[in-house]
Formats: structure tokens, sequence, C-alpha cells
């Protein structure tokens, strides 16, 4: 999976580049609408957590729903980032140990990259996620070795989720600037609103070394019980709707968007493997709820990034999101 997601990025950044070589020199901000902070030296800290439940729907051996709930080990994030005119940085580690008891939610790795910038008339946002080890939640109703109160879940140290994210936003208003929306470097004066429209690239999907639905669970009749791994390609235009606004220090934002991606997609086994091209639907929330003066702010950051991927008598749905509080000072 990571030599596809690999190639996949490289093929988005070959049709970026003209775009990103064609940067405007001037990129002050529209200060009718923003105040900028981009001369001052702005230093915060963030403290949150990612994660990235999923779910695996299918019908057992006597047509009945079987609703599987995977869930990662929560670890916490420390971030520390310095941002001066075209200067930004952000270092982030996770903090030791898990949230969930390790004994039932096992341990899980993370790595998570993310890189944006600006060109003339569009903003571009790149995110990867790489997790590993999940739980299979309350699997000791099908599972004897199981106990319901010490080792509740069944624990898979080796199944891993990936997601490429590859977005480029077009704001029908020129005061749309994400990074004001964000209220790091600059804050909005007054209330703005926009749609939109989001050209988004996606590879995602899961993996493991033995089937991703334990054998007590897999139905001889359907095959897709027995893959190894689940990915898709996504490719679409999503139309959306971004609202800002201030009242006295308290700036809050929100943005929506929902639309079809054509995918492409396959499953596959020890012996089998099938590729399809269909329709997913994608869903996008971002929102942002701030305390900010000129000196220094307090911000609540929130995104949602939703996946799936249907197959007949098979459906994967995934729900990327990332909570943080961020707080800095402005010299």
């Amino acid at each position: 999976m990571k030599n596809r997601i690999f190639i996949s990025l490289l093929v988005v950044f070959s049709f970026a580049s003209k775009d990103f070589f064609a940067q405007e020199k001037d990129k002050t901000l529209d200060t009718s609408s923003i105040i900028s902070f981009r001369l001052k030296k702005v230093w915060y800290s963030d403290f949150g957590f990612n994660t990235a439940p999923f779910s695996i729907n299918f019908k057992d051996a006597n047509g009945n729903k079987e609703h599987l709930f995977y869930r990662n080990n929560l670890r916490s994030v420390l971030g520390i980032g310095f941002s001066y005119k075209w200067i930004a940085i952000r270092l982030a580690l996770n903090l030791p140990g898990h949230v969930k008891p390790v004994s039932k939610f096992g341990k899980t790795k993370y790595i998570d990259l993310g890189f944006e910038f600006k060109t003339k008339k569009r903003f571009f946002d790149i995110d990867y996620h790489d997790y590993v080890g999940y739980a299979i939640k309350n699997a000791y109703k099908w599972n004897d070795s199981l106990n319901q109160f010490s080792n509740p879940h069944f624990i898979s140290n080796k199944l891993q989720a990936q997601s490429l994210s590859v977005n480029v936003w077009r704001f029908y208003n020129k005061k749309i600037i994400l990074n004001a929306l964000r209220g790091k470097t600059a804050i909005y004066k007054s209330k703005e609103q926009s749609f939109y429209i989001k050209t988004t690239f996606n590879a995602h999907g899961l993996i493991n070394d033995t089937s991703l639905i334990p054998f007590e669970k897999t139905v001889l009749s359907n095959t897709k019980t027995s893959s190894k791994y689940i990915f898709a390609n996504d490719f679409g235009l999503i139309p959306g709707y971004v609202y800002v606004n201030r009242y006295k220090n308290w700036q809050y934002s929100a943005m929506f968007g929902f639309g079809p991606v054509l995918q492409i997609k396959n499953y596959g086994g020890f012996e089998f493997s099938r590729t399809f091209v269909g329709l997913a639907p994608r869903i996008d929330i971002r929102i942002n709820l701030g305390y900010n003066v000129n000196n220094w702010f307090v911000n609540l950051v929130t995104e949602f990034d939703n996946k799936s991927i249907r197959f007949n008598d098979l459906a994967y749905r995934q729900t990327f999101y990332m909570i943080k509080l961020v707080g800095g000072i402005r010299l």
C-alpha cells in the first residue's frame, strides 16, 4: 500500500507544480477585512489527539447484518510552533503512554504529517496518516478466548490504516484566507462567507498480515470477508460553504462540504484480488472557535475527514479526526 500512496503523491505534485511555481510575489493579506500579524513573531503550542476509528459491515452466512467496530488506542500529541513573515515551523511529538488501557486496546503507532501552501487563486493542503494497531470492540461476544472484564476486545497489532489526502481549495470570496480562519497569524474583523469548490484526491485503506476480519466471522461464500487489504483511490470536486464571524474578541468559523467522488477500489487476500470502479460520498467538516486579541490567542480546532469503500455485501467506513487546543503569543 505504501508504494501506491507514494506513486499517487508524485502524480498529484506533478499537477500542482504549475500553480506552485506561479505564485504571486505579493502575499499581503486583504487588510480591509483581516487583521494580519505576519510581521509579528508568533509562538504557539498545541495539545490534542488524532484518531481514526472505522467499522466493517457485512452479512453472515445466515444473511444477518454484522457490524465490527475497530478502535485505535489514543495518544496525546504536543506541538510547538513559530511563525514570522513567510516562515512557519511546527514540531510535534506523541506523549508517552496511551489514553486507553493497553491490556484492552493494545498499542497504536502513529504517523501524522501535514503540508500546505497558497498559489494565486488556490490553497493546497496535504495530509498523510498511518496508524498501526487496532482492537475490535466487544469481541468477547463471539470469541471464547476473551473475557468481558479483563480483555473484552480482539487486539490486532499489525492492522494498519493509511490515508493520503491532497485538497485544492478555490474560494469564490477573495477575502477567505485559510490562515485567518485558524486565527494564529491573522484574524477577521467581521463576518465573511463564501461557497467553494474543493478538488480532492485521496488514497486510503486497510492492510493486515492476516485477514482484516477474524476467522470466527469470515463467511466462506463471501471472499471479501477473507481479504487482507481494502484500498481505494478517490478523485472528485466537492462543493462546500464556509462561514466566519467575530463577536467582541471571539472568532468562530465552520466549513462544510459534501459531494460524490469517483472511486477506484479493490480488495484482495492470499490468492485473490478484485478491482472495481464506482462512486462514493465524501463529507468534510472543519470547525474553529477561539478567543483572539492582538498579543495572544487560544483556539479550539476540530477537523473531520470521512472515508468509505463499499462493495456488494461489505462496506468499510472510517473517520480521521483531530481535536486540539492551540494557545500562543504574538511579539
